[in-house]
């Protein structure tokens, strides 16, 4: 199948083109910059020139694809406002250009705020609508395509896709830890991020992309749920600094931008995910991936 990826450069895009390689497709990946194209060519993949701005560029791409997975998005956490247009623009532009024709639209979303109190789960839907919500709303967008003769599937991915090299939020928690000379944790430590490893992440948009049927909601969830407490005192372990309890009122101050998203319970379960697709997540856990080095070798 001709899959064309966007985001296919990055944390997660690079492993899902490397396993869609090894299942036998054809990738094209959207790329930016220079390095992004030799990075995607050096896997194997064709390159697209271009960035989620590029409305034209991604339309062409889309329709000389028999399959798009959408994983890029522009993560500036200055301007939420853009990153959220730019993202439903983006999805507007590839459904219109995939309806009636029934081919794959995968697309990455995420599971915070979809559910208080308790673990989120396949079934339960997104409560964001129209541009103005969390990724201006663009899971329900693209699985409203459906209805339109689109087989769209939202890739609901754990808050933490970790590895070795890995530069996102754990990576963030670590850099705070380091700077402030103690790994902190909000409050009791108790709330809880579910978590994934990335070649088992790349493996589930393999799978979701043969398997999926239109309108399913897809979990890359191995892990439940870890305790913040845990994730603090496995980053303490790394830099051996000590652990310590934050007051939630001063979360925000300790581990800046990050402090209330580290203070939510982000927890998921995947049951339906695996039964749906054959999904065994098999790589480290967290905490095996921190005490491993994965974030202090880097």
């Amino acid at each position: 199948m001709r899959v064309f990826v966007t985001g296919a450069s990055g944390w997660i895009g690079s492993a899902v083109v490397g396993d869609l390689l090894a299942a036998g497709h054809e990738v094209t990946g959207l790329a930016r910059s220079d390095a992004s194209a030799a990075a995607i060519e050096a896997k194997g993949a064709q390159v697209r020139r271009g960035d989620l701005d590029d409305l034209d560029g991604i339309r062409a791409g889309t329709e000389a694809a028999e399959a798009v997975i959408h994983l890029a998005n522009k993560h500036d956490w200055a301007d939420q406002a853009a990153t959220n247009a730019a993202e439903r623009a983006a999805v507007q532009t590839i459904g219109d250009a995939l309806a009636d024709t029934n081919r794959p639209f995968l697309l990455a979303s995420g599971i915070a705020g979809i559910a208080q109190g308790r673990s989120v789960t396949e079934a339960d839907a997104s409560p964001f609508h129209g541009p103005d919500s969390p990724r201006g709303g663009t899971e329900n967008l693209a699985l409203e395509f459906a209805d339109r003769g689109v087989h769209s599937v939202s890739l609901r991915f754990a808050p933490t896709v970790h590895g070795a090299r890995d530069h996102g939020f754990i990576a963030v928690l670590a850099a705070v830890a380091r700077q402030k000379g103690v790994s902190g944790y909000p409050g009791d430590g108790t709330n809880r991020w579910a978590a994934v490893h990335r070649s088992d992440a790349a493996r589930l948009v393999t799978l979701g992309l043969a398997k999926a049927p239109a309108g399913t909601r897809l979990h890359a969830v191995a892990e439940e749920g870890v305790p913040s407490r845990e994730i603090a005192e496995a980053i303490g372990r790394a830099f051996d600094l000590p652990v310590t309890s934050v007051d939630p009122g001063d979360v925000q101050d300790h581990f800046g931008w990050i402090g209330n998203f580290f203070a939510l319970d982000l927890s998921a379960t995947s049951a339906a995910t695996r039964e749906l697709l054959g999904w065994t997540p098999s790589g480290p856990t967290l905490i095996e991936d921190i005490d491993a080095g994965a974030y202090s070798a880097q």
